[in-house]
């Protein structure tokens, strides 16, 4: 996914914690805890806390946290408090704002700039087709944001501030000074080093390209999207409850914001999509798969391994090249011999199951 920011002061670059993006990160920890295993304690001590009113209004409204992240979740400008920033939100046009709410399961056309389903009939229909696949209450949901726009709104902020009161106020009083720190030290490395320094140090993810054409920040995720800063301007979140997620808003007539987690980064996920491609596609050949499985215990050389597996040598070596190419094996000379084995650490990235199955 790329931003055009061609032209664009670094003045115009900020980075600085939000709470309601913040909120919004705490939401999906809490509705998806399975993809927040170092969050397990929060997540587990938060929910069993929670009234059950309230639990169930998070459940009417999670379409807007729980598979990704509503854009209006996002704010381009970051605000000190959480009720300032909602009070932005609510400057925000109706036609927007629903757009944007609907965006995750009610219509998926909307990044393209699409017209509101409160104007046009076509995405209205379509908006409550998609809702209708994930329940009735989806459609209820949706169908009172279309017939009462305000209303909705302001059943959306109760929700929210009755969050930040029941959990969201303590928790946001322990992570807003690491997240302060890490924007005024992403800040300085901008302006001391560049944006490409900035951008390394916020994510693996992120890079500059710079050519002729102009220059672009390039996010690395496994989707297609192409927007500018058209404000112009670009803002960076931090986030303590987002990782391994990495956001990124790039909605046609929205200013660009990303929000990039900043604790933890040591326990993994720095390799390109690129890179996991390669992998995975290496460990998907039934002999690779049992050279792991030898490779995973000792090292060995090719002939080693030819032996062990009835191939020759140059069969061997090619699939080791494929492994190598992948970042899957470790080598080294021993005489006039070279040993191969496999990067354990690679593989349990990819996953955990794989590493077993070699290991059983």
């Amino acid at each position: 996914m790329t931003i055009d920011i061609t032209g664009l002061p670094h003045e115009r670059i900020t980075f600085g914690p939000s709470p309601l993006a913040e909120l919004g990160a705490a939401l999906h920890a809490l509705a998806e805890p399975a993809h927040h295993a170092r969050l397990h304690a929060w997540t587990t001590s938060t929910s069993a806390a929670l009234r059950p009113e309230l639990a169930d209004r998070l459940h009417e409204a999670g379409f807007m946290w729980n598979s990704t992240r509503s854009d209006i979740l996002l704010p381009a400008q970051p605000r000190e408090t959480l009720a300032e920033e909602l009070d932005d939100l609510d400057r925000m046009d109706d036609e927007k704002y629903v757009g944007s709410a609907l965006e995750i399961s009610c219509n998926n056309t909307y990044r393209d700039g699409t017209p509101s389903p409160l104007v046009d009939e076509r995405a209205r229909r379509r908006a409550l087709d998609l809702a209708a696949a994930r329940g009735p209450r989806q459609v209820a949901f949706v169908e009172r944001m279309l017939a009462d726009p305000p209303g909705t709104r302001a059943w959306i902020r109760r929700l929210l501030e009755d969050c930040d009161e029941a959990f969201f106020a303590d928790t946001w009083r322990r992570v807003r000074v690491q997240l302060a720190a890490d924007a005024r030290h992403k800040t300085e490395l901008l302006r001391r080093k560049g944006l490409a320094a900035a951008l390394a140090d916020a994510s693996p993810a992120l890079s500059l390209e710079e050519d002729e054409a102009g220059s672009r920040i390039v996010v690395d995720k496994l989707v297609q999207g192409r927007t500018s800063a058209v404000s112009p301007a670009v803002t960076f979140l931090p986030t303590a409850f987002g990782w391994p997620h990495l956001f990124a808003l790039y909605a046609s007539g929205w200013q660009p914001v990303i929000q990039y987690p900043v604790a933890d980064r040591d326990l993994g996920g720095a390799a390109s999509v690129e890179e996991v491609t390669l992998r995975i596609e290496a460990l998907a050949h039934p002999l690779r798969m049992r050279l792991c499985r030898s490779l995973a215990r000792a090292s060995s050389s090719t002939s080693e391994l030819a032996d062990g597996h009835n191939v020759t040598a140059p069969e061997v070596s090619r699939h080791l090249a494929v492994m190598k190419k992948a970042g899957l094996l470790t080598t080294q000379r021993r005489g006039r011999y070279v040993l191969h084995q496999l990067d354990v650490s690679a593989v349990a990235r990819l996953g955990s199951d794989f590493l077993e199955s070699v290991l059983r």
